[in-house]
């Protein structure tokens, strides 16, 4: 008998999902436990098993969006195929195979329905592209970088071109103009949508500050091969503002409340949300009770998270109920920027790249590297004065780091 393969429930607020890829091929012989296809929501992309062995049968493509509960295909009642047997050694010299033998087992060079589709249109045939994916697949990526080779001339004769399409005809100079039209994820979708709400929904204002970043490199520089040997991690930046932010919440609540109704929520806790960039977007994992962490339990914590969105494994748990949030463009060279909050929460701190820049000190004009913070709130729970007092005690706390340790 055969059994139905559903979209299962994957979250308390998720009704719909897109099917993004199959791992497996129409009336493939698939073992119990075999990751059948992905599934993206709006929020991760979650793997989903065969419950039993079986032939595949699909009955949905990819990129088809769908309802939790609805019914992707199913796994027929059928046996594993045979394991070819060795050929037998023959004086005979052997047959030529065809393309078709000839080409490997499994997924070897079989593209998948998105890329097939995209190779049709470029003309290309599985010789064309090379494979990355499982068992040397091709993928979607693959046959969307992938050109048809140039055709070698025939020995004393000139092949006769067709023209090109007047869209597809290169300019003079050889420059490009073809476009490229992709279908959004579902997570770039919900990316836009709360972010619009963000900016309409909101009474947001930023406040900036400058950090001389001198003397906590200096702490960095003079413990970072004590503390790896240690703890078994690299000491970093971000570890000592999620340690700055924390103190100073707990010292301006309303940067780490939220609106509910007509009512303010305040935290006792900090639920701090780390912004981590992944091959599918932007995600924002959330390091829980952070402020009862030390350096090195954060710094191991937004490791894990960070290696689980790059892999695409971050759950909904992971992403959920954070109170605050710290983004840090400062990695891809962002000298400033206004962050947007991350709806419900009140306010987000935009950590920047850091540059030597001339400083005041003690009246002389010294070189010390210095990054500019914005931090955006929502004015309807945060005054100017308790938005500014906050990023001022991440300005202190970061400028005297003893202090975070001292609690003072």
């Amino acid at each position: 008998m055969s059994i139905e393969i559903k979209i299962p429930s994957i979250g308390e607020s998720i009704t719909e999902v897109t099917l993004t890829t199959w791992l497996k091929e129409d009336g493939e012989y698939v073992e119990e436990g075999d990751i059948l296809c992905e599934v993206e929501s709006d929020k991760a992309t979650v793997e989903l098993p065969a419950e039993e062995s079986g032939v595949l049968k699909r009955t949905v493509e990819d990129g088809t969006e769908l309802e939790i509960g609805a019914v992707i295909g199913s796994l027929e009642p059928g046996d594993a195929p045979a394991k070819p047997k060795a050929a037998e050694a023959s004086s005979e010299a052997p047959a030529q195979s065809s393309p078709a033998a000839s080409s490997g087992s499994g997924d070897k060079n079989f593209p998948s329905p998105a890329a097939k589709k995209i190779m049709a249109e470029k003309g290309l045939s599985a010789g064309d592209v090379t494979g990355t994916g499982k068992d040397g697949r091709i993928t979607k990526a693959d046959a969307m970088g992938a050109n048809k080779a140039a055709p070698q001339a025939s020995a004393g004769k000139e092949e006769k071109k067709a023209p090109a399409p007047i869209e597809a005809q290169v300019p003079a100079g050889g420059a490009s103009r073809e476009i490229r039209k992709e279908k959004m994820s579902r997570l770039r979708k919900t990316i836009a949508s709360r972010l619009t709400e963000a900016k309409n929904s909101t009474a947001m204002l930023t406040t900036f500050n400058e950090i001389d970043m001198f003397w906590v490199m200096e702490l960095r520089k003079k413990y970072k091969e004590q503390f790896k040997e240690k703890h078994e991690i690299g000491l970093g930046f971000m570890s000592f503002f999620t340690k700055a932010c924390t103190i100073a919440l707990r010292e301006v609540a309303g940067v780490n409340a939220q609106l509910d109704g007509e009512e303010i929520v305040y935290h006792d806790f900090a639920d701090v949300g780390i912004a981590v960039s992944t091959p599918k977007g932007l995600v924002v994992p959330v390091v829980r009770n952070a402020e009862s962490l030390s350096l090195a339990q954060i710094e191991k914590e937004i490791r894990r998270l960070a290696l689980k969105g790059r892999d695409g494994k971050l759950s909904l748990d992971d992403m959920s109920g954070g109170t605050f949030t710290i983004t840090n463009g400062g990695v891809f060279g962002s000298m400033l920027s206004t962050p947007i909050i991350n709806i419900p929460q009140s306010a987000i701190l935009g950590m920047h790249n850091i540059v030597e820049r001339p400083v005041a000190l003690n009246g002389q004009v010294v070189i010390h590297p210095v990054m500019y913070t914005a931090l955006s709130y929502d004015h309807r729970i945060v005054d100017g004065k308790e938005s500014v007092t906050f990023l001022y005690r991440v300005k202190e706390l970061i400028e005297d780091p003893a202090r975070m340790l001292l609690d003072i």
